[in-house]
């Protein structure tokens, strides 16, 4: 409540992440981001002030339990129901590291799930619940299925990886820098120098 209170001296919770953008004066941006971030806390939501959306989307159930990345981009005219994640992929072994990229005039139906570097085109419609996980062509509708569950022989690499600075990884309450070549070239696309002033500790 008192977030919700905060956001309308700025007009809109809308118009308050306006405010978190670069741009800004410095001093504005940070009293904006950390209105913005108390009234997400609020509605157990986290957009992030930095992902890319080109107009404000329509909210049916208000923002409530919607998680945007901050590498995602959304075009106009976006639909998004509660519960909706439109996440990053950062797992090291992943053929679709990044974040989505979603077109115009797209309904997303309630607990749909978007992950990774791939492309919805303009006017998608989405199921509830639907996990997409690969491009979408416009005018296409996504619905959910059943099941599929796949045994590896080998074990996965599930730790969360993601950048501050630099590549890190979080491993029993702790970050840290990640080392491995083979990581970080997938990570990046390409192969990138070693810091060599890092130690190997994952």
């Amino acid at each position: 409540m008192i977030a919700r209170a905060l956001a309308s001296l700025f007009g809109s919770v809308w118009k308050l992440r306006e405010k978190c953008q670069e741009g800004q004066p410095a001093w504005l941006a940070k009293i904006a981001r950390t209105v913005y971030q108390l009234y997400q806390y609020e509605n157990n939501s986290s957009i992030a002030w930095n992902a890319r959306i080109a107009g404000e989307p329509c909210f049916p159930h208000g923002m409530k339990s919607i998680f945007v990345s901050g590498g995602a981009r959304i075009g106009v005219n976006a639909v998004i129901f509660q519960q909706v994640t439109i996440g990053s992929n950062t797992l090291s072994d992943a053929k679709r590291v990044g974040s989505p990229q979603i077109g115009d005039n797209c309904y997303i139906g309630a607990g749909a799930k978007i992950i990774g570097g791939i492309r919805i085109g303009n006017n998608v419609r989405i199921g509830a619940n639907a996990v997409v996980y690969r491009d979408v062509p416009d005018n296409a509708v996504v619905v959910s299925g059943e099941q599929i569950t796949m045994v590896r022989e080998k074990p996965m690499d599930n730790r969360f990886y993601t950048y501050h600075g630099r590549y890190v990884y979080y491993d029993q309450g702790r970050w840290f820098p990640v080392t491995d070549k083979v990581v970080l070239a997938n990570l990046t696309g390409g192969p990138v120098p070693l810091d060599p002033d890092l130690e190997r500790t994952g």
